[in-house]
């Protein structure tokens, strides 16, 4: 059997580190170019307060993934499959379909949206979480 150097990473960016120690998770995985973000959601990192309304705590949790996958060596851009969870899927998807398609303009992810009864708070309206591979959005 041949020997493969893979190595697996685990991103935690300096403000997520409480969490990775409290809750034993990294914020995202990174074997080879392959990165797998958790869920982020739309809470102020400052406050850790959640935003007030789906497109404000959407445009927190894209935050997040850009701030995840940056610090994986991505970018939002490489982005290849994207999974959200909403508490009130029916009524809040087009708001969260425009903030997604402002953060995602073009060579639009793989995107699977499923409604949910709750999420970690129960302020929290939506949670998204991401594969990318990095370097696959350059163009």
């Amino acid at each position: 059997m041949a020997s493969h150097d893979t190595k697996r990473q685990s991103i935690n960016p300096p403000p997520t580190r409480a969490m990775y120690d409290q809750l034993h998770f990294s914020q995202a995985t990174r074997v080879d170019d392959l990165i797998w973000v958790s869920g982020q959601v739309g809470v102020d990192a400052t406050t850790m307060q959640p935003a007030d309304g789906m497109g404000a705590q959407a445009r927190l949790a894209f935050g997040g993934v850009q701030t995840v996958l940056e610090a994986a060596g991505a970018s939002l851009a490489d982005i290849v499959e994207l999974t959200t969870f909403h508490t009130d899927l029916r009524g809040d998807i087009e708001e969260f379909a425009r903030v997604k398609d402002a953060y995602l303009p073009d060579r639009y992810p793989s995107w699977t949206a499923v409604g949910v009864t709750q999420l970690a708070r129960p302020e929290l309206l939506v949670e998204i979480r991401a594969i990318a591979v990095a370097g696959s959005g350059d163009t």
